[in-house]
């Protein structure tokens, strides 16, 4: 039910980070995953994914009313100090990379790394094993303090039970990675800039089109592995799964249990989730732990019903198809960029074109700003399918879990009491950062959507 910095899933902000690290419009491809984001009290504008309400939630130590997101004083407090903390490094990070990135070009130090590369090989193959690690890690390192203290945070609001040790474990198998991937998309586009200086955006289009469906496809079975642990959630709850699978079956639409998987989330965090993810044959459902702990079997199937929607909708290929429309646009930006920047600050910087290495520092400060700019465009159509899921996770309970409505509206309290969601983002705030609609808007449609009484047709479960 949330999106990606407690690191549910590598998979959305590794495709993010790679076509970072490769110079691409790494933003636009925030919504191929969108649909695969688990059901999230939050959205994640920094170092962990927070979300929550438009209208002010009551604030109260009695048991919660129906249709109103309530939180005791002490988490209230705690969750708008975690949520502003979270919004201000967002938007630090941003300022810092940017920032740090023109000093790198300012100073030389892309001419630099350029040249040291050139100076060991005359093969373009062998200078990208030289240039583009060190470009990557260098705009990593400057990253990195900035992410320390999300995790400090996160361990100070008890988000996080992760060791220091495994958390840096983590930042260097996503720092090699990323580097692998970015030298494969770095070969490609220098590859297509050499062959077409004036069309490489459109072929580079379509070779990083293929390349990102690669990584959605294989990170259910290679990447997400990587930094948590995955277990058939037959072996460990199969009550749930005959629950699902009856649920599957009420929609028309059955998932076998080979596709349900429970993840081991509870060994690095203490919040709740769950989500979809892969494509075709990696395609699946997966569960954390931590939701069957602290939710209850009906609240968990909500939970699990959300997800199904995803699934069944078809909220990756719609997210990819508009992903790649973005991409498209990007690219052709990113290329009428660099040439403008090239040429007004090419000299200075000692940059000789498009082609240099050297350019594709350029390119990720162009990058950077981009998926700062189209973030809200990304969120938007995010928060667009998430309300489809949740329609349809109302839709198929319906009947199956008694009081279904009530029941989702109780998810979405634990939702937000354990994940600490912000009690009252601002509206800009909802606007630029939230992949989800806000919390308490989500408890009061799931509290009040009932189109069976008004002898309406639901929209998804017929």
């Amino acid at each position: 039910m949330r999106r990606c910095a407690s690191f549910h899933r590598f998979g959305v902000r590794f495709c993010l980070s790679l076509c970072l690290s490769a110079g691409i419009c790494g933003a636009t491809l925030a919504v191929v995953l969108a649909s695969a984001q688990p059901l999230s009290a939050q959205a994640e504008p920094a170092p962990s994914v927070l979300s929550g309400t438009q209208s002010s939630p009551t604030v109260a130590s009695q048991q919660p009313k129906s249709g109103e997101y309530v939180l005791s004083r002490d988490r209230y407090e705690k969750a708008v100090a975690y949520s502003r903390a979270s919004y201000t490094m967002y938007f630090a990070a941003v300022g810092l990379n940017v920032l740090a990135l023109i000093v790198f070009l300012r100073l030389g130090m892309a001419a630099k790394y350029r040249d040291w590369a050139e100076s060991v090989s005359d093969k373009r193959w062998v200078q990208a094993l030289v240039f583009v690690p060190m470009l990557v890690l260098t705009v990593d390192v400057v990253e990195l303090p900035l992410r320390v203290y999300g995790h400090i945070l996160s361990l100070r609001y008890e988000m996080s039970v992760e060791s220091w040790g495994s958390w840096f474990l983590d930042w260097a198998k996503e720092q090699l990675l990323m580097v692998g991937f970015a030298l494969i998309l770095a070969l490609i586009l220098s590859a297509v800039m050499h062959r077409s200086p004036r069309r490489w955006w459109l072929y580079f289009w379509f070779a990083a089109l293929p390349v990102v469906l690669f990584v959605v496809f294989i990170s259910p079975w290679f990447i997400d592995p990587l930094f948590n642990r995955f277990e058939p959630l037959q072996a460990t709850n199969p009550e749930l799964v005959a629950a699902i699978e009856n649920l599957t079956k009420h929609a028309g639409v059955p998932i076998p249990p080979d596709r349900m998987f429970l993840m081991r989330a509870s060994e690095k965090t203490n919040e709740v989730n769950a989500y979809v993810t892969g494509l075709g044959a990696s395609k699946r459902v997966v569960v954390w732990d931590t939701t069957i702990q602290k939710a209850t079997t009906s609240e968990t199937l909500f939970i699990v019903g959300h997800e199904l929607g995803h699934y069944v909708l078809g909220h990756v290929w719609k997210g990819f198809l508009f992903a790649a429309a973005l991409m498209l646009i990007g690219f052709y930006a990113l290329f009428r960029a660099l040439h403008w920047i090239l040429g007004r600050w090419g000299g200075e910087w000692r940059i000789y074109g498009p082609e240099d290495w050297a350019s594709f520092a350029v390119l990720l400060l162009l990058v950077e700003i981009g998926m700062f700019l189209v973030s809200p465009v990304a969120n938007g159509f995010s928060r667009m399918q998430e309300h489809a899921a949740d329609v349809y996770g109302l839709e198929v309970t319906h009947g199956i879990i008694p009081d279904s409505s009530e029941v989702a509206a109780q998810s979405f309290q634990v939702l937000g009491e354990v994940d600490l969601a912000d009690p009252n983002p601002p509206e800009f705030i909802t606007f630029w950062l939230y992949s989800h609609p806000p919390l308490a808007e989500r408890l009061v449609f799931a509290h009040t959507y009932d189109p069976w009484s008004k002898g309406e047709p639901p929209k998804y479960v017929k």
